[in-house]
């Protein structure tokens, strides 16, 4: 029933409806009231039936061209493993290039069309480290890359993935749903790479990226290659420890945009 009465707001629980309905009384007079004529009412309010306690989760545009060159570095991966198992060293150094240049190309695009992303800043050292896992890998298996600094790079990357993965569950909003935990267009977490973090990762794309085109150049690059191994266990192993002691190598969205706000 829709109960009316002298032009005071009321609210009127209907069994059938998970909800509350405003009621207005004029004269004191009473209308019958069916549920989909409640349902009408609710439409045409100002009232909401959802629960205002419960907080919606912050959302962003994941589709942007940005996110698509950098995804497209990612799914070029096994083919340059595959080209450099098959000794096709030409294949693969020309992927190798269009994966340089999407690197830089999706980074300018981003910041000079602010199609900036939260999982852009996951994404972009992802498709890295899948490069270089399937380059160390490959490389490695062909005999290429001493079998001790593959380890010492692979097993960096893998425990840097599980803290990745512990920090997504952390960050992430209530509830925590195997769905929601999947779902990027809900960012939960930014990921701030540490400066000789950078320096390590440019370090292990040119030492990768030298060692691929080796066979195709006509002198031997043995002792500069060697050189470059050492330098890449060194800066490997720095730049793990930096993420032990770095204090902003993360930061929690909803805790960046409470800073936002405070801040005049």
């Amino acid at each position: 029933m829709l109960l009316v009465h002298s032009s005071r707001i009321r609210f009127l629980r209907i069994s059938s409806l998970p909800c509350y309905i405003p009621r207005t009384t004029f004269n004191c007079r009473t209308i019958p009231t069916t549920p989909a004529h409640a349902s009408n009412i609710l439409s045409h309010s100002n009232f909401s039936t959802e629960n205002p306690r419960r907080k919606l989760a912050l959302r962003e545009n994941i589709y942007t061209l940005p996110n698509l060159l950098t995804a497209s570095r990612i799914v070029a991966c096994p083919a340059i493993g595959w080209s450099i198992l098959q000794g096709q060293f030409d294949l693969a150094t020309s992927l190798l290039v269009y994966a340089g240049l999407t690197d830089l190309a999706d980074g300018w695009i981003a910041r000079r069309f602010k199609m900036t992303s939260v999982l852009g800043t996951i994404l972009d050292p992802a498709a890295d480290k899948a490069l270089m896992t399937t380059l160390t890998v490959t490389l490695s298996m062909k005999g290429m890359l001493p079998i001790p600094l593959a380890v010492l790079i692979l097993g960096r990357d893998v425990l840097l993935s599980l803290s990745a993965l512990y920090i997504r569950y952390t960050s992430l909003p209530p509830p925590k749903t195997f769905s929601r935990y999947w779902d990027f267009g809900i960012p939960s977490a930014e990921v701030h790479p540490t400066g000789i973090s950078k320096v390590n990762t440019g370090l292990q794309l040119l030492l990768m990226g030298t060692t691929t085109i080796s066979p195709l150049l006509p002198w031997a690059l043995d002792v500069p290659l060697t050189g470059l191994q050492w330098i890449v266990a060194t800066t490997t192993i720095w730049s793990g420890i930096s993420y032990v002691f770095a204090k902003d190598g993360y930061q929690i969205v909803a805790e960046q945009q409470n800073k936002d706000k405070k801040t005049p």
